[in-house]
């Protein structure tokens, strides 16, 4: 790992601003390998360097990686004026790491979302050329017919953007209920695709990303950190 300055390290993890902690740090509250350092700017390793902030040993984790169970009425982004993030309601000490969301739901739309600060894991996610798959609870207000089935296999015809989606799985489940699962993440596209068919989505909540499912224990606006290993294993990349 890259040398990191300290109140940059002490900033990220909740302990403060770096100007607080630059104050702190001339009172001699700050030790890297039992030696006393007052200067907020130095750089240190902090997997081989020993670090303590008022005698308590630091661990640092360059990257946070969250999965989010995601209510509606919340917004897919770091920061809004107007409307509540889903950073909004991290705790202080996980907003402070400065994640962002992997790709976007709608502001109506439920269910599972990465947030991350590391910009090459979103990018294998979210990147067009990976075609993670993505599957979707949805609800209807029409009956759901058994001819979709093909017609989303095939793609469906975007006209505005005059591009055609890559082939979807539509898995009936009742009347007006299914999974669909997607390769790519167009804007509005499960509701467009089913708009095109004459149906419109009532309730849309994703429940899976490659392989990997959202938690049955994280009930809506809860979330857990993640181990990056486990996760590209459960996700498939």
């Amino acid at each position: 790992m890259k040398k990191i300055r300290i109140d940059k390290i002490l900033a990220n993890l909740g302990y403060g601003t770096r100007s607080s902690i630059k104050k702190e740090m001339k009172k001699g509250v700050v030790t890297v390998n039992d030696e006393v350092i007052k200067d907020s700017a130095t750089l240190i390793d902090p997997e081989k360097d020993e670090l303590y902030y008022k005698d308590l040993l630091i661990e640092y984790q360059e990257y946070i990686y969250l999965v989010m169970n995601k209510p509606a009425g919340i917004i897919s982004a770091t920061e809004d004026y107007n409307q509540e993030t889903v950073v909004d309601i991290l705790i202080p000490e996980d907003q402070a790491r400065d994640p962002f969301p992997v790709g976007r739901l709608d502001i109506d739309t439920e269910g599972l979302l990465l947030l991350t600060n590391d910009g090459k894991f979103a990018h294998k996610i979210s990147s067009p050329k990976s075609e993670i798959p993505k599957t979707y609870f949805v609800k209807t207000k029409e009956k759901i017919e058994e001819k979709l089935i093909k017609k989303f296999k095939k793609g469906i015809y975007l006209i505005n953007e005059d591009i055609t989606t890559k082939p979807a799985e539509l898995e009936i489940l009742s009347d007006h209920t299914a999974h669909l699962t997607i390769y790519e993440g167009k804007f509005h596209q499960v509701k467009r695709m089913f708009e095109y068919t004459g149906n419109e989505v009532l309730f849309l909540k994703r429940i899976k990303i490659g392989a990997f499912s959202l938690p049955e224990d994280l009930e809506p606006g809860e979330y857990k950190e993640m181990d990056l290993e486990d996760l590209e294993k459960e996700i498939g990349i």
